[in-house]
């Protein structure tokens, strides 16, 4: 008997016992589930079928007391939405969102001037499509001090200070469309953020070779984590997907699928296999280093040949259409899910240095192992304990598989690695457990994110919200104890100890964030702690205002209609949590100023007449009588 069919039989025996008759039952239907079908079998097949995925009691509470902090923060990328969402974990109590790549009227995001300074010349988009959040490393550990996220909407990268809450930096990836997979240097600390091109496109994408897609490339980039400057990118062969970095700092492998370079779904179907790109990221930056690189039109950024052949990458062949690709907690391997295959792929990362010195016969010798797992496997996390999770999309289930028995598996040894599938609710995309993506992993949480939620909440229309289903993982079995519904399709998320992030309660005056703000200030010769000045400048207009709970230090100012006015408004309250806002009624004017915060905005003035202005963040019991007049004169008077 080979190798695959004693790996084969050990599965299938596995599963009769945990789970008789699930099967047999997908057997027949997984064809139909893997086109998406939403009709008959299909629809059962979408489900999850069983009932075993009810809420459990386990070995963990969830329950956080009154007046107690969580011990987790839970980074969830906010999907179709933009903004990035924080969760208390285990509680899952949303405790705040953070806009990114949307506009937010709450906090003025994309509309004040220092929002605007931050999102450049891409403010004007008022979309994004927020993927991949990831925390900062040192050695391999969460260091709390950033949070990368992409948007893969408008090919952006954007950080996050996390001792605000607010992103500080922003820049457009040149030369690609649609940046999915992105993921960071572990080690010695983030130096690079990565980013994944998705779409090839012509090069330079000005007009030239549009119907010509033997001649389109996508690229592979690096982003500086302290600069947010694009520092390289690497061309590669076919759709890059996801991506992730190992725990030394040199290598990193991203899946591709389509290597047929087609621009039709059946066209993309057609080759027996894919791969999973790695990158030597020391030969890139000699090669950088060397002047062995080009440019693409405008952008000066260097440019590496990295298809096929390139000594800067390998292309190591895996099973068709792979998706997600996940960094053992151990540092042994990339684990790429096959997903039309019911296998991943794991990559010894040991082996790399021998593949790219030329010492294998073939790329696939750095396989250490490829189990079958399931129906449509996605994405993979640890428990640090040598288990290995992943999302089965088809199955419906969570499959718990230990890494090192596939290894022996594989190389001939009947042993099972299968230790449990839990079914969830319903088809699963991205898991991650509690600092699973760190050396540090603890095994307690597992997140499951959910694409469908079906029946499991109150109905509200035809879109339906997702659905998290938390796990605890603490024991030997994976144990179901609750749903959070969720909106625009989180695609992922990451999970720290609240003593990693170390928070700021009250603005620092010289805070970098608006020190544009200060300094057009200084210009115009005005003290930000005292002054409630106007500043007239022919049509521009800059009026500065104080505030302290509950007045604003101008009550009233006058301006010309069509005037381009510039209100800025410094918080003198030292009190934490003592916000306030500044929203200008018919104007589309609204912002947050928090405690010693100087917050700005501009904006044209509307017609002749009255317009009040007030406080929207409610500050004092006389919040309401926080307000002022706009008086707007007649552009001729």
């Amino acid at each position: 008997m080979t190798r695959r069919e004693n790996e084969h039989n050990d599965n299938n025996q596995h599963e009769e016992v945990a789970n008789p008759g699930r099967r047999s039952f997908l057997g027949a239907t997984a064809t139909v589930g893997a086109l998406g079908v939403t009709g008959g079998t299909g629809t059962a097949l979408m489900m999850g079928g069983s009932g075993e995925a009810r809420a459990a009691e386990g070995n963990q509470s969830t329950h956080v007391p009154l007046g107690q902090l969580d011990d987790y923060y839970g980074f969830w990328s906010g999907g179709h939405s933009g903004e990035v969402r924080v969760f208390g974990v285990p509680s899952m109590r949303e405790i705040m969102r953070i806009p990114i790549f949307n506009h937010c009227s709450a906090t003025g995001w994309g509309m004040t001037n220092e929002s605007k300074r931050i999102m450049g010349d891409t403010h004007r988009f008022t979309n994004g499509d927020a993927h991949h959040p990831h925390l900062s490393y040192t050695d391999g550990s969460h260091d709390g001090r950033y949070l990368y996220i992409n948007d893969k909407a408008n090919s952006r990268v954007a950080r996050v200070r996390l001792d605000i809450f607010k992103p500080d930096a922003m820049v457009t990836i040149p030369n690609i469309q649609a940046v999915h997979g992105l993921r960071l240097q572990k080690a010695p600390k983030t130096g690079y953020v990565f980013a994944n091109g998705e779409f090839p496109i012509p090069q330079p994408n000005d007009g030239r070779d549009m119907d010509s897609p033997d001649k389109y490339w996508t690229l592979w980039t690096a982003v500086d984590g302290e600069s947010m400057e694009v520092a390289w990118q690497v061309m590669v062969d076919g759709n890059l997907d996801n991506m992730d970095a190992d725990y030394t700092g040199k290598y990193a492998a991203a899946t591709c699928y389509n290597s047929e370079k087609a621009t039709t779904l059946s066209g993309t179907m057609k080759s027996e296999r894919d791969w999973v790109v790695v990158f030597n990221i020391e030969r890139i930056e000699q090669a950088v280093k060397n002047g062995d690189y080009t440019t693409i039109g405008d952008s000066e950024v260097p440019v590496i040949d990295g298809r096929k052949g390139s000594d800067v990458t390998r292309y190591v062949p895996i099973p068709k259409n792979p998706h997600g690709c996940n960094t053992s907690t151990d540092g042994k391997y990339f684990i790429c899910a096959g997903k039309l295959s019911p296998t991943v792929s794991m990559v010894e990362i040991a082996k790399l240095d021998d593949l790219f010195a030329g010492n294998l016969e073939n790329e696939r010798d750095v396989i250490a192992a490829e189990p079958e797992l399931g129906l449509g496997p996605l994405h993979t996390t640890y428990d640090g304990r040598g288990n290995a999770y992943t999302t089965l999309f088809i199955d419906s289930q969570i499959v718990k598989w230990d890494m090192e028995k596939a290894v022996r598996n594989y190389n001939g040894e009947d042993v099972n690695y299968i230790i449990q599938k839990l079914d969830v609710h319903y088809q699963p995309g991205h898991n991650h457990a509690t600092l699973a993506e760190s050396k540090d992993a603890d095994g307690k949480w597992l997140f499951s994110l959910n694409k469908f939620s079906k029946d499991r909440f109150l109905p509200v229309g035809p879109l339906h919200p997702e659905n998290d289903q938390m796990i605890d993982i603490s024991g030997e079995e994976m144990k179901l104890v609750h749903d959070t519904p969720t909106f625009a399709e989180p695609h992922d998320t990451v999970i720290v100890s609240r003593d990693m992030i170390n928070t700021t309660k009250i603005w620092k005056r010289d805070d970098p964030f608006f020190a544009e703000t200060v300094k057009m200030a200084e210009e115009d010769g005005i003290n930000l702690e005292t002054d409630n000045k106007v500043i007239r400048d022919g049509n521009k207009v800059r009026v500065y205002m104080t505030s302290v709970a509950p007045r604003f230090g101008l009550t009233e100012f006058s301006v010309k209609s069509g005037d381009e006015v510039t209100v800025v408004v410094t918080n003198q309250d030292t009190v934490e949590d003592v916000s306030h806002g500044f929203c200008v009624i018919g104007h589309g004017v609204s912002m947050e100023v928090s405690p010693q915060q100087t917050s700005s905005v501009t904006f044209t003035a509307g017609s002749p007449g009255v317009h009040w202005y007030y406080c929207n963040w409610f500050c004092h019991a006389l919040h309401m009588e926080m307000s002022g007049r706009m008086m707007v004169e007649p552009a001729d008077s």
